[in-house]
């Protein structure tokens, strides 16, 4: 086991900042997995009132720690942002403490991103589980429960059939087997800025600007990423800053553009405010294996 500690400038929602990061929380810290350039790690992170403690296990485990203090939000500065609107400030000054953290795992991000495309948060978390459940192993440290993000090579040499007994029809499942064939290249755009990554990502079939959003608020920790064609937050952004009830992507982008370069941190910050009115039937999940 290898072990770290950073000191907290400022003020830290540690919880907050994590969860977008597709890491689990348990009684004795937050886990992330990983297969890194080094080999598999798994990091444990926890915190005093001082600091952050990150302790780390497998050949990855060097290559998780170096990561620390942007995985725990530590490299993002909230305080730097400031705005006129009174809506958002207020919501700014009583939440100073959820940051943007970020972990340089480009694939992996993008994989959920694919799995949650144009279907509800039950079906997403289904292929999910059936990714883990077939492509996954043991990952390294005291906790046996934990698995490793699933294996890229095997996902792109598996046949299409395995991929819809897991829940995810022919379309998602050639995305993904086409994303896993270049993961090199995927992965090295953590080393390059988010405009750049976000251009290369959208060069792929099957990528778009939803899947774009969606890896790079997590692998790069951008607060200015925006989600367009999510079904609840242009609907949302548009209620809270407006009034009106419903919104299109467009009047959403117009509302969020006085906010660059932190239109991803103004989006989380009006998620305190809860999702715009429901109106008539929500999308039901569909039963991909039984088609």
């Amino acid at each position: 086991m290898e072990t770290r500690s950073i000191p907290i400038e400022g003020v830290l929602d540690l919880r907050r900042t994590l969860q977008p990061l597709h890491g689990r929380f348990a009684d004795d810290g937050w886990w992330l997995t990983a297969r890194t350039p080094r080999g598999p790690g798994s990091l444990r992170i926890r915190r005093t009132r001082e600091e952050v403690i990150g302790e780390a296990w497998g050949e990855g485990s060097l290559w998780l720690l170096d990561r620390l203090g942007a995985v725990s939000g530590l490299n993002d500065d909230p305080s730097g942002f400031e705005t006129d609107d009174p809506i958002v400030s207020e919501l700014h000054r009583r939440h100073p403490g959820e940051r943007f953290g970020r972990t340089d795992l480009v694939l992996d991000s993008l994989v959920v991103a694919v799995c949650g495309q144009k279907v509800t948060g039950s079906e997403a978390a289904s292929a999910m589980r059936g990714l883990y459940r077939t492509f996954s192993d043991p990952a390294p440290g005291p906790n046996e429960s934990l698995e490793l993000p699933p294996d890229h090579e095997r996902i792109a040499d598996a046949p299409y059939w395995v991929f819809h007994e897991l829940h995810l029809e022919k379309r998602r499942a050639d995305v993904l087997r086409r994303l896993a064939a270049n993961r090199e290249k995927i992965d090295a755009l953590a080393w390059v800025g988010p405009a750049e990554a976000a251009r290369l990502l959208g060069s792929f079939d099957g990528v778009g600007e939803w899947s774009v959003a969606k890896t790079l608020e997590v692998s790069h920790g951008d607060p200015d990423q925006v989600a367009v064609g999510d079904f609840h937050f242009k609907h949302m952004v548009v209620h809270h800053l407006t009034g009106r009830d419903r919104g299109t992507d467009k009047e959403m982008l117009d509302l969020l553009e006085p906010f660059r370069p932190n239109r991803g941190r103004v989006i989380r910050l009006l998620h305190y405010l809860g999702h715009e009115p429901k109106f008539g039937p929500r999308m039901s999940p569909r039963n991909i294996t039984g088609m």
